[in-house]
């Protein structure tokens, strides 16, 4: 082997050791902080070595199989340590090149990346000012007391991003390439605290194509792009409302059953139903009085939604949409826009929620109101499937059951 062949092979060597000692400290840092529990510390450390990988990598600095030689060199001298192989500094890599957006001074260049179309997205819309935990690299450093750089969307899901784990975040990214199907799942995931294999399969059956959105008009209504999305996103088309048994309610005949009884049990569990419904709900009251020119409205529920920052009337109808619906609860949400919406709230969202719906027809209906509105359908717990309800115990069976149990304990 030649002169200069042994000094290109001994430089590139003293590369990889640096190299090791840098990614080994951001290591070190990184065990120490993530010792008390904060997953964000680890999420800046991935985030970090990623980038220092990105940047030393693609260019073909420290030339092929480096990352091999990094992670051996690595356990070696960090006997026990797990999560650094080289398929992992890979993933580490592809989770920073994935959200470069976060990295205000990224040097990376776009047309180098894997997935261009989805680091080039709003680069320059970074917000320094805004500041969660982020890494600083440098060409012998990794910082990881400085701060990811948050971009000025509204749709980011900051709080979420930072609880969900690294290798939740590694399957997002390797199999949701749109932006907008890496925030569902990194929502869902946050949420639901689903498992790795969980969150696999949901990808797998590409929920976020095949999520069921209610028909509404909110495209055409909510100005504003960020609250029309996370709208269009919350509310689903059908629930099932199975802490609600009419037969339970001692009422065995549907022709009997009214909006009011399928209300009052609501009311009686809003807890079950604000879990059913979705997030950041705060239950209002049933009923509640709306008077404008000495005239009274009542709608059946009001909530007030965090997230939306808006009030959400919702009405129950037991029977087939019918149009008729709509204009009553424009009514309603024209009041509480004018009458009762505090100043710093958005436009308040009526829901129609009954038993039945032609979403064709919905849609068809509903796309010349004004005010944000949708339908959605409902089911109750004796409404199940007749092969799952025989599947399910029967309630006096279990009672006895459960008392025979207890006798023997």
């Amino acid at each position: 082997m030649g002169g200069t062949e042994m000094n290109e092979l001994e430089k590139n060597n003293e590369k990889l050791q640096q190299a090791v000692a840098v990614i080994k400290e951001a290591i070190l840092q990184g065990q120490y902080e993530a010792a008390k529990g904060v997953n964000r510390i680890q999420l800046a450390v991935y985030f970090g070595i990623g980038k220092y990988v990105s940047q030393h990598s693609r260019k073909g600095t420290w030339g092929t199989g480096a990352l091999e030689t990094i992670s051996g060199q690595l356990r070696r001298e960090l006997p026990g340590l797990r999560g650094y192989s080289a398929t992992q500094l890979k993933e580490m890599r592809l989770f920073y090149e994935a959200w470069i957006m976060l990295d205000a001074n990224s040097s990376v260049v776009t047309g180098e990346l894997e997935n261009p179309a989805i680091v080039n997205v709003e680069m320059e819309t970074v917000n320094p000012s805004v500041a969660t935990d982020e890494l600083q690299t440098t060409e012998n450093h990794i910082d990881i007391y400085h701060v990811i750089q948050i971009p000025n969307i509204a749709e980011f899901p900051i709080e979420d991003f930072f609880k969900v784990p690294f290798t939740h975040h590694s399957r997002i990214v390797a199999g949701a390439k749109a932006l907008e199907a890496r925030y569902y799942y990194i929502h869902r995931t946050a949420e639901e605290h689903l498992s790795v294999d969980t969150l696999k399969k949901l990808i797998k059956q590409d929920a976020y194509g095949h999520r069921e959105q209610m028909p509404s008009n909110f495209t055409k209504t909510i100005s504003n792009a960020a609250m029309m999305r996370k709208a269009v996103m919350m509310f689903k088309d059908s629930y099932m409302l199975d802490f609600i048994n009419v037969e339970e309610i001692g009422i065995r005949d549907s022709i009997d059953v009214d909006e009011r009884v399928v209300e009052r049990e609501i009311v009686n569990k809003v807890k079950n139903f604000i879990m059913t419904i979705g997030r950041d709900f705060a239950f209002i009251g049933n009923q509640q009085l709306l008077e404008v020119y000495g005239v009274e409205h009542f709608p059946d529920l009001l909530f007030f939604n965090r997230e939306l920052n808006a009030m959400v009337a919702i009405e129950l109808k037991m029977g087939e949409f019918k149009t008729s619906y709509l204009g009553q609860l424009m009514g309603y949400l024209t009041i509480l826009d004018e009458k009762i919406r505090k100043p710093h709230e958005n436009p308040s969202i009526g829901i129609v929620l009954c038993k039945s719906a032609n979403r064709e027809y919905v849609e068809f209906m509903i796309r010349d109101y004004s005010k944000p509105m949708g339908v959605a359908t409902y089911k109750t717990a004796d409404e199940m499937p007749e092969n799952i309800r025989k599947a399910l115990p029967d309630m006096e069976d279990l009672r006895k059951l459960l008392s025979e149990k207890k006798e023997e304990v």
